[in-house]
């Protein structure tokens, strides 16, 4: 069968036909990072897949990268963490984020040099499962007022993974060995596409600390601001999730959030983290605070 694909409101993109356990064509694979790298999600639905099998489909897109969080990674393949509120037979979580409502982020925001790539897979889920948003911030940076873009082009934002971590539930406090891996780091709030030369937000509201230069006060205010527009429903897709789902996205241009759902409910997806190649897709180069 002939490989389909279609959009699901403004940019979020389904692929049918296709089968990510086999190897993918290099034709079909070139128009679908075109599309990740323009749209910003694909959704593929109906699939099957162990962690290696996730891991080459993910090679695909970009690198796998290992993550900064040990306690969440998968014991049999370093690049799949999981994201869940399920524990073992000890008490132990065997992932992370917990069941609580996830504010809007972006991931690796905390990371000089980001892997903007992320992907997840639903493998168990409640019978009323969470959704999860997707804010398109280079449609949000469109649509706001001339004014608007002149203030914020230019500003610099201090993010530090310590004000998202403490914000999480069933997390214990911040390691000194957490700390050393996430110092804080400095990112352009507004950033170019190396192919379209349109011009995005990069905002991450849960990790955000400040913009440089500004107040406390002042920042969050704008944060805010920029927030209450982007979440307006001509820049956000909202995934229903079904057992099998695998979704694909690129934090460069996109921030997304989760619902809340019960905690006596269990939820498991494997996630893998892609370092995207910088020639077509928006890779922040951010420096750490002096």
């Amino acid at each position: 069968m002939t490989v389909k694909t279609i959009k699901l409101g403004k940019f979020a993109v389904c692929v049918e036909n296709l089968e990510l356990w086999q190897k993918l064509d290099p034709v079909i694979r070139g128009r679908l990072a075109t599309v990740l790298s323009q749209q910003g999600v694909l959704v593929f639905k109906r699939q099957a897949l162990c962690e290696s099998e996730l891991v080459v489909f993910s090679r695909n897109f970009g690198h796998p990268e290992k993550i900064v969080r040990d306690d969440w990674k998968s014991e049999n393949q370093p690049e799949i963490i999981q994201i869940s509120n399920m524990r073992d037979n000890q008490g132990k979580s065997i992932g992370g984020l917990g069941s609580g409502e996830l504010e809007w982020h972006c991931d690796q925001s905390y990371v000089r040099v980001p892997a903007t790539g992320s992907l997840l897979y639903m493998v168990e889920m409640p019978k009323e499962p969470p959704r999860t948003y997707w804010a398109n911030l280079q449609l949000a940076y469109q649509g706001l007022s001339t004014s608007i873009k002149q203030k914020v082009d230019g500003l610099d934002v201090i993010y530090d993974y310590f004000v998202r971590q403490s914000k999480y539930d069933d997390e214990p406090k911040m390691s000194a060995e957490l700390r050393n891996k996430t110092p804080p780091v400095i990112h352009p709030l507004v950033n170019t596409h190396p192919v379209t030369g349109l011009k995005s937000l990069y905002l991450d509201p849960s990790t955000a600390s400040q913009i440089m230069g500004w107040s406390k006060i002042q920042s969050d205010e704008l944060f805010k601001e920029l927030v209450d527009h982007s979440e307006n429903k001509e820049f956000v897709y909202c995934h229903h999730w079904n057992i099998g789902d695998v979704v694909l996205w690129d934090n460069g241009f996109l921030m997304h959030r989760r619902d809340s759902f019960n905690p006596a409910s269990n939820r498991l997806l494997k996630r893998t983290t892609l370092r995207l190649p910088s020639d077509i897709h928006i890779v922040p180069e951010g420096r750490l605070v002096a």
